[in-house]
């Protein structure tokens, strides 16, 4: 041993957190910890059969790979061993030493002190490793990287408290060794053989390599020690699902998908003809803390014929549907199949797209079936489901039928509807889809562009989601019903107006035409032209934008990110009904004329989520008029 290359090392703030949530919150299911460090250990051999495809020198003559738990009672230690990848010096600071991954401080941010609520957490953070401290009190891992020599392996060592220790060794068999020094009450429930056979059984059955644990006989009268492999060893996904339980597809999920909870729902597959393949997919019952995380690779584990290929295929799967888990196996792909392969592929894309109508068709039948746990779907990944209509136009139709939104029908913005749902409740005449978007529910809930809608009873689907803007500049239509935005354009009622209700109009607009000339001439340039609204009974006024012009909100958010948008000025539409206008209407002084009218103007922009070019004028106008109503 060279001791001139241990040092002594901090752990990140983060870690330490980590360390202490972790043995308080998860003790009470604290035999999970072998759970996490088989899965692990699987795959980092996963890994090495996959580098090797293209480097046969990294089995190092022994391609037999398997991971060996075993015990020492005399000494109180517990040891998970591999024969995988294993890690360099620079791989063990990177995965052990840091938790280098998004989300981190969302993670802590999001902290309650709830035991039940933050043990949720930790499982969507996926923190597998350190759970081996919730019953030992010193671990000493000592691993070397497949390909490299024995004098380039690693001995991690820390007691889980402030920091640890990191030496180069000595290591003639590659992959990762961890032992557990385990804490004095914990020796007599773990270190036994029954005890660890029940947790493998229960918890890593699935794995598909052997987990091997020393047994124990004779021969010639002498005892002598051989290793007994104690999990069925074969892949779950490969199985007839007739013979398959609910508990093993929810264990199968914790381990392909590093999850400490359950999944919301699954779809297992198989398909036969010009194409092989089996597809077992899941879909997460809470996002994970990277979901928005454009930089990281969200995808599923590929197989062909058994054989472990990569994780994160990200080509099997669309960016909408980034939050599935699961695998899927192939018996048409070659052994040798890389990313740069996988681009383009004919057989990748058939089976891509078989997947997804499957894993649409799942979300389907949750949502007729099971709506509570739709709506639990939803709340977590709605936002992401959102994305759909432009980026797969194939299944358009079916993803907008899985869409939710807020209504007016409904009394808060969890209570969501369909597109289905409102179709089902369209007026008599009625021949388009309404909606709105704006920054927030309460926003888009009390905007003026719905006060006729509202008095007449038409629905409005109400959108706060900043997807939503863009959502809605993809999805045109819905079972032949086109999508029309209260807010923009002209507004058109269809059938729900009648002749009656028409002449009115008309006649408001003959008789306020000369209000209406002096308001545009008050306001210059400001806007592009100024109207009788049709769309308000109780406003003075609001902001109508062009069919294809963006929300003014989404206009200030992409200026302040430092994006130039195209100049376009707003319609003001007035109220010639409501007080305000009629005064106005009535006011002989040309200067105060154009002050209000500019107030009028400044209030309406501010109702649909604009900023003032000059809030100082804004104010002093405000001022102006309640001093003078004020007498």
């Amino acid at each position: 041993m060279n001791s001139s290359t241990k040092e002594t090392l901090a752990f990140q703030t983060e870690v330490n957190q980590l360390l202490k949530l972790m043995i308080h919150s998860l003790y009470s299911n604290k035999e999970i910890f072998l759970r996490e460090l088989i899965s692990n250990a699987s795959d980092a051999c996963d890994k090495l059969r996959f580098e090797a495809l293209g480097d046969d020198a990294l089995y190092e003559g022994d391609n037999a790979l398997a991971v060996d738990v075993e015990f020492d009672a005399e000494a109180g230690t517990l040891t998970v061993r591999d024969n995988g990848i294993g890690m360099s010096r620079e791989e063990v600071i990177g995965n052990i030493g840091t938790i280098a991954k998004s989300g981190t401080r969302e993670f802590f941010e999001r902290l309650t002190g709830d035991q039940a609520k933050d043990t949720r957490l930790i499982g969507q953070f996926g923190v597998g490793f350190y759970s081996a401290f919730i019953v030992a009190d010193r671990v000493v891992l000592t691993t070397r990287r497949a390909g490299m020599g024995p004098e380039h392996g690693v001995r991690w060592e820390s007691d889980g408290t402030s920091g640890y220790t990191l030496e180069t060794v000595e290591a003639t068999p590659r992959g990762t060794e961890i032992v557990l020094h385990l804490r004095e009450d914990e020796r007599e429930d773990l270190l036994n053989d029954w005890r660890l056979r029940s947790i493998v059984t229960k918890y890593s059955d699935h794995v598909p390599l052997p987990i091997r644990m020393r047994k124990s006989t004779e021969e010639d009268g002498k005892p002598i020690d051989e290793w007994e492999t104690v999990n069925k060893a074969s892949a779950l996904w490969q199985r007839p699902k007739s013979e398959i339980d609910d508990e093993e597809y929810k264990t199968f999920y914790k381990h392909v998908a590093h999850d400490f909870g359950e999944p919301l729902a699954w779809t297992h597959n198989r398909v036969e003809g010009r194409l092989e393949y089996t597809s077992l997919l899941y879909v997460p019952a809470k996002a994970p803390l990277d979901l928005w995380d454009r930089d990281h690779v969200h995808g599923l584990k590929l197989y062909v014929q058994r054989v472990f290929i990569m994780d994160d295929a990200e080509q099997l799967m669309p960016r909408y549907l980034r939050f599935v888990r699961g695998v899927i196996d192939s018996n048409d792909l070659p052994l040798n199949v890389s990313r740069e392969i996988l681009q383009g592929n004919r057989i990748i894309e058939q089976i891509r797209a078989g997947s997804v109508k499957k894993l649409l068709g799942m979300l389907d039948d949750l949502a007729e079936k099971r709506p509570e746990d739709y709506q639990k779907f939803w709340d977590e990944f709605g936002r992401v489901l959102k994305e759909g209509p432009a980026e797969d136009f194939a299944n358009r139709e079916t993803i907008s039928g899985l869409l939710r939104f807020a209504s007016t029908h409904a009394d808060t913005e969890a209570q969501t509807v369909s597109l289905k749902d409102y179709v089902s409740r369209m007026r008599e005449g009625q021949d388009k889809i309404y909606y709105i978007t704006a920054d927030t529910f309460m926003a888009a809930k009390h905007s003026p562009h719905l006060e006729l809608l509202r008095k007449k009873g038409i629905e409005v689907l109400l959108m706060s989601d900043r997807v939503d803007e863009w959502l809605m500049g993809h999805l045109t239509e819905f079972e032949g019903k086109s999508f029309q935005s209260v807010a923009k354009g002209d507004l058109d009622l269809g059938g729900t107006e009648s002749e009656d209700e028409r002449k009115a109009q008309e006649a408001v607009e003959n008789e306020s035409k000369g209000l209406v000339e002096r308001v545009r001439e008050a306001l210059g340039e400001r806007v592009e032209s100024v109207r009788v609204s049709h769309r308000l009974t109780s406003s003075p006024a609001c902001i109508v934008l062009g069919e294809h012009d963006m929300a003014l909100y989404m206009q200030q958010l992409l200026k302040q990110a430092g994006h130039e948008m195209p100049g376009s000025k707003p319609v003001l539409e007035i109220n010639p009904g409501h007080p305000m206008v009629a005064r106005l209407d009535s006011e002989s002084d040309d200067t105060r004329f154009k002050e209000w009218s500019m107030l009028l103007l400044d209030q309406a922009v501010l109702a649909e989520g604009g900023q003032l070019e000059d809030p100082a004028g804004f104010v002093a106008r405000l001022n102006q008029l309640m001093l003078a109503l004020a007498g």
